[in-house]
Parts: structure tokens; sequence; C-alpha cells
């Protein structure tokens, strides 16, 4: 079956896969940008990027960004996004990912329409005010959401105040890597897992006159996203799977940690967020998990929930620096992100992302869904 494209906005992708947002450095011009020229939409994280082009940017004697100015930095993200359109040869849509706990969230979503962005995906909180910082540009928005409700929330608010309402949305399951918008408990729940999130909000998105849903979080295979496809979506978002690239943004230790890593390695942790952090277990992970605080002080007060470190201090651990060290390379004090199917990297190994969107389109065998069901 040939997959249909994917509508955002004014906008169309020919292949209907989303490759997530992944920071600190993870998805940034060279993974985004070789997404797109293959048709589909290629995705840049808006978090860190200071860290990307560090000569910009004020640093502190470790290297770490100083401020939210210079932490997810105007500049470094437009030079970014503009070198992934450039990769992408005028192929496929280029989004940015924004988190909305990110401190100087409205100013970020600014800099990335000025910078030339397709669409805004944004998620980790509901980003109710989005519409108000791009000001009627020609730019898609796709909220993430967890639930029927926060669609209907945001969908209520977004058409009352700005009389707009998202031109897709993303439903995101608790397999995802990352930062998870479910309770700890609730990741593991039957009810909670995203085959039977779906329904209710696809019904949800229905009655807002057919917003395009596009599914995530534990999305691994051809036969996945045919299996939603089928049953209403109009897309998917994968992430975990693109690090396994050779255009990923990643240093090679990432890579390597997550080809290594087994099932039981995957692991979900408290946050500075607020939210479950999905990572591999890793030497300062168990250092972490056996009573470690590895918290250095707030540099770069990247979110709001954090409160200048304060919940850092509480779990051990802040997520710009431990994100920052994964990307600059460092093994034993990084954190490393993986979705919960992270460990079937090793059946892959480090493919080009036109090889891996074929996987995922059908048109080349997959060594890593052998015995795989549907979203496992």
């Amino acid at each position: 079956m040939n997959l249909p494209p994917l509508k955002l906005g004014k906008k169309t992708a020919e292949i209907p896969i989303i490759q997530g947002g992944m920071g600190v450095g993870i998805s940034w011009e060279k993974l985004a940008g070789a997404v797109a020229k293959e048709g589909a939409v290629g995705v840049v994280s808006a978090v860190g990027t200071g860290y990307r082009h560090p000569n910009l940017v004020k640093r502190d004697k470790f290297g770490r960004p100083i401020g939210s100015i210079y932490t997810h930095n105007k500049e470094a993200l437009t030079r970014i996004i503009q070198d992934a359109k450039r990769i992408s040869e005028g192929r496929g849509l280029i989004g940015v990912n924004i988190l909305c706990a990110i401190t100087d969230y409205g100013r970020v979503a600014r800099d990335a329409v000025e910078a030339g962005a397709d669409l805004i995906i944004s998620g980790a909180g509901l980003p109710l005010r989005l519409p108000e910082y791009v000001d009627g540009a020609d730019v898609a928005l796709v909220p993430i959401v967890s639930s029927a409700r926060a669609l209907n929330l945001i969908c209520r608010t977004w058409e009352k105040k700005y009389k707009r309402l998202p031109d897709a949305v993303v439903l995101e399951g608790p397999k995802s890597g990352g930062h998870q918008g479910f309770k700890y408990e609730e990741c593991f729940m039957e009810e909670y897992q995203l085959e039977n999130l779906f329904p209710s909000v696809l019904e949800e998105a229905q009655k807002w006159g057919g917003i395009p849903v596009i599914v995530a979080g534990g999305i691994w295979s051809y036969k996945d996203i045919l299996f939603y496809i089928n049953q209403g979506a109009a897309g998917v978002q994968m992430a975990t799977r693109f690090i396994a690239t050779h255009e990923c943004d990643a240093p090679l230790i990432y890579k390597e940690v997550l080809l290594n890593a087994e099932e039981e390695d995957i692991i979900l942790l408290k946050s500075p967020v607020g939210y479950p952090l999905r990572v591999i277990r890793t030497p300062f992970v168990e250092r972490l998990l056996a009573g470690y605080n590895g918290w250095n002080g707030c540099v770069s007060h990247c979110i709001t929930p954090c409160n200048k470190g304060e919940e850092a201090k509480k779990v051990g651990f802040c997520i710009a620096d431990r994100l920052g060290a994964a990307w600059l390379g460092n093994y034993e004090e990084g954190i490393f992100i993986s979705g919960a199917n992270g460990y079937l990297l090793k059946k892959q190994g480090i493919i080009s992302v036109k090889e891996l969107l074929e996987m995922l389109t059908g048109k080349r065998p997959d060594p890593t869904v052998e015995g795989l069901t549907v979203n496992a």
C-alpha cells in the first residue's frame, strides 16, 4: 500500500512521517534536512541551540550557555533551520519542535517563524497561547496532546481567542523517548496506551472539522504505520529510529549507547520538567538511582517549571546540562534518551535516512520487525 501524503495547513509532505524533534542536538540541520529531502517532515529541536553554535553565545567555563537567551538562541536556531532547508533541496517540510516548558517560549516561537519554519510542533504542556506568538504567519501549528480532553481545551481556547484551530494534532502515547505527558504509573496502564487513546482523540478531532491526527509514541515499523493509517490517522511521528542514521546530528557515542541498549536498560526518571523522562541506563543514571545528586547550579535557566534550578536540585540533575553533555559526547556524565523500543535498533545498525524511510514505507525489508506486533 502506498502511504497517503500528509497535509499540514497549506503545505503537503509526500510521505506522512514526521521525524520527531530531539534535543539537545539530536535533530538539528543534518537529520531534519535529510528527512525532508526524502519527502517527509524533518523537525529541528529548538532546545539548547546555543550548544550547536557556541561561537554565537556567552558560555561559562564549562562551556554551558548562560541564560535562556543564549541556551535557546535565536541566531543559532535561524542558522539551523536555514541549513536544514538548504540540505532538503526544496523537498519535504522543515518543522521546529518547541517545548511549552522552555523559558522564553513565545520568543522562540517567533524566532522559528522568522527563520522560515514550515510548521511548529509543541508539547510538554498545552500550547494555549501559541497562535498569539506567530501573528498570522503562514506556519502550520501542531500541538502535542495525550488525551481528547486536552485537544478539546486547545481547540476551544484557540477558536475563542485567535479564531483558528490546529492544522494537525500529534497524539503521543507513553512509549516515546524523552518527556511523557502522563504520570509515572499511567505510562504502564492499559487505558493510557496509544491504541486505546486514539479512538477518542480521533473522534474529538472530527468534531472540530476533521483536524488531522498524527500518532506518536511507540510507532516503529511500516506495519504500525499502516495500522494507524487504516484506523483514520493522517500520519505518524517517529524519533528514536532516526537516531541510528548516518545523518543524525548526535555524536557517534550517542548512537552506540542506543545500539548497545537492552530492553531493561530503558527506564523512566523523574525530571526537572515535571514529567517522567525515558532514558537509557548509563553511568550517570546509575549514580542518580543510587542517590547521587549531580546538580551543579542553574546556569542556563532553560525551563520555567524548574524554577531556576529548584526542581533540578530536588531530582539531582539539570536537564540542560545532562543533555548538553550527551551532545558533547560525554558518556559518563550525559543523559541519553530513547523510546521504549530503542533496544531493537541493534538489529538495524546505523543506516542512511533514505534506507530507513524505504523500510518505513514498505519498500525495503526491515530487520527489526521479526516477531514485533503492532505498536509493541
